[in-house]
């Protein structure tokens, strides 16, 4: 039987670890190596026989041009940093791809990260992302104060805050309005019979559970309704935290009659609880939820454009790669409300 060649004689230049170069290519094709630069970077030049031959020898090898080293030529990497706060949120879904897209239609590739809620993991994260040069960064912040960005920002690193505000520091950020949506959640409760509404948020200490907590507040006191502290539950979206403070509320010598909840997960949570009781509580949440209508009766909610949010933020990031933008902005994007039923129930008493 004839020797089998070894797996390093197959295709020079291809282990693993050791990447074909342009110089493999040239090797291989028996052409200089500006002539494979020529055909790598589709400049003239190059007879069609010699560019096939080229060809054939980088598909041969499976060689890949260095975007990077040719970016960083030109001051550029062509890529843009995303740090959400937790990938997994459907609400981040739409708002990633959004912002994927306008980089792609820039040319540029989407790095992105979770902070996990952790001030110092998104600070970990945003620095990671800056030391490897990216050129700009879309961040919805964990924490409360960035200048710790503020030397990457004189630096030139372009950077947009969405979701919520940056800390500290003086920068273009994109918001959903978060007071005017759930105040005219909680007023739609109100003009359906409703006074007594519990509100089951997030967080005090994040910028939209602390502004739709405030909406709530406000549109209780245009209707001159009192709020008793236990109708207001903030805190993690955990959902045995969630199921405690709904019963809680529904368990009441003087139950509420409806609930307003500050964010999607709280919102599945309040559903499965409401699911198991007998008598009707009207629920309008903020942000939607997949199936909302498809349930019995389908959930009411206050919906934000995640999608609008991520690319007003990423065409606002190259805009300021191109030098056309001057002074930081706040940018705040409307919501809307969606009827479907759980918010128009009459109270139950």
């Amino acid at each position: 039987m004839p020797d089998t060649p070894r797996r390093a004689d197959r295709i020079p230049g291809n282990r693993y670890g050791n990447r074909p170069t342009m110089k493999d290519v040239a090797a291989r094709a028996g052409v200089g190596l500006k002539t494979v630069s020529r055909v790598v970077n589709g400049e003239p030049g190059v007879t069609p026989e010699t560019e096939r031959r080229v060809q054939e020898a980088i598909d041969a090898l499976g060689f890949r041009r260095n975007d990077s080293a040719r970016v960083l030529r030109k001051g550029r990497t062509a890529s843009i940093g995303l740090v959400l706060e937790d990938l997994a949120d459907p609400f981040y879904g739409p708002l990633s791809r959004a912002v994927e897209e306008v980089a792609r239609a820039h040319g540029a590739l989407l790095i992105n990260g979770s902070s996990a809620e952790d001030p110092d993991r998104e600070q970990e994260l945003v620095l990671a992302l800056c030391a490897r040069r990216v050129d700009g960064l879309v961040v919805i912040p964990a924490g409360d104060d960035h200048r710790y960005l503020e030397p990457e920002l004189k630096a030139g690193v372009a950077t947009v805050f969405v979701d919520r505000p940056p800390g500290r520091i003086d920068a273009d950020v994109v918001l959903s309005d978060n007071y005017g949506g759930a105040r005219d959640g909680v007023a739609h409760l109100i003009a359906h019979g409703h006074r007594r509404i519990g509100f089951i948020g997030d967080m005090p200490r994040i910028h939209t559970a602390a502004e739709r907590l405030r909406g709530y507040q406000a549109a209780m006191e245009d209707a001159g309704i009192p709020v008793k502290d236990s109708w207001m539950s903030l805190g993690v979206t955990d959902p045995e935290r969630v199921r405690l403070a709904a019963e809680e509320m529904l368990a009441d010598p003087h139950p509420v009659t409806a609930i307003f909840t500050g964010n999607n997960r709280v919102t599945v949570t309040v559903i499965r609880v409401l699911a198991q009781h007998d008598r009707g509580v009207a629920l309008v949440g903020f942000d939607d939820i997949e199936l909302a209508d498809l349930l019995q009766p389908g959930v009411t909610v206050v919906a934000q454009d995640a999608a609008a949010l991520g690319r007003t933020a990423a065409e606002r990031l190259f805009r300021q790669l191109d030098g056309t933008l001057l002074a930081p902005e706040r940018i705040e994007l409307p919501t809307r409300l969606v009827t479907r039923g759980s918010g128009e129930l009459p109270p139950a008493d």
